[in-house]
């Protein structure tokens, strides 16, 4: 069972969301809010109160009073737990992209099908990441737009560094965009192993999901000529038939 939050300015787009999702029999809506700050507190009077803290939450980007990227970074620092899927439109790429930033774990079009609203819930609850092939092009072709400071940007490569070099090769090869089984077939290794891996390396990062190893790796190669290779290939996926790719 999969317990969600919708995140939401609009009444009537969360009742949308509750009715596209009210006939699946493994997701159930715990909560709702109408901004960033009204979600973070929520999800304070629902730790109080001993309920279940939401697995997902399904948040909108520009609201009043906080906004959902503000509200992601927030939720994603106190409950690392709980996963943040951001809805977007055509004309928000860079809020995604901020998402990405403040530890989202994807985002996918606000007009998406209902199966594929679920297929992403489930994918960010097992701690998969999610985007929409349109702005995973957009990531490639323009890099993550919000430039990291030196201190920060060194701190990242330093974390990298420490790890086995067997760690820092998946690492890159996940920043290059590669599924598992690609990883596994490059290195002659079982899926499974890489699995375990990645799981060894988020540990160890302190990081959540696939997506969030992605996006420190590049930004601590941000001005390297590393930054080029990965432009070459699909963050998560390249597939422009498919409306959503999951890893």
């Amino acid at each position: 069972m999969t317990n969600i939050m919708l995140v939401d300015d609009l009444q009537y787009a969360r009742l949308g969301y509750k009715l596209m999702l009210g006939k699946a029999s493994d997701i159930v809506i715990v909560a709702q809010a109408g901004d960033g700050r009204q979600a973070i507190a929520e999800i304070e009077r629902l730790e109080s109160a001993g309920g279940p803290l939401p697995d997902v939450v399904l948040m909108d980007v520009r609201m009043p009073v906080m906004d959902g990227i503000t509200a992601t970074r927030e939720i994603t620092r106190r409950w690392p737990a709980i996963h943040v899927l951001i809805l977007t439109t055509y004309d928000e790429d860079d809020y995604a992209y901020g998402g990405l930033d403040a530890g989202a774990s994807g985002f996918l079009l606000k007009d998406a099908s209902a199966a594929a609203v679920k297929d992403a819930i489930h994918a960010v609850a097992n701690g998969d990441a999610v985007v929409t092939p349109r702005i995973t092009r957009q990531i490639l072709e323009h890099g993550m737009p919000r430039p990291t400071a030196g201190r920060e940007q060194q701190k990242l490569r330093d974390s990298f560094a420490a790890l086995p070099p067997r760690q820092r090769e998946i690492c890159t090869l996940i920043a290059e965009g590669m599924t598992n089984e690609e990883i596994a077939r490059k290195l002659v290794l079982e899926p499974a192993t890489i699995r375990r891996t990645i799981s060894r390396i988020l540990f160890t990062l302190q990081l959540h999901d696939r997506t969030q190893i992605a996006v420190s790796w590049l930004k601590s190669h941000a001005s390297q000529q590393a930054m080029s290779m990965v432009r070459t290939r699909r963050y998560v996926s390249s597939s422009a038939d498919n409306p959503l790719q999951t890893h």
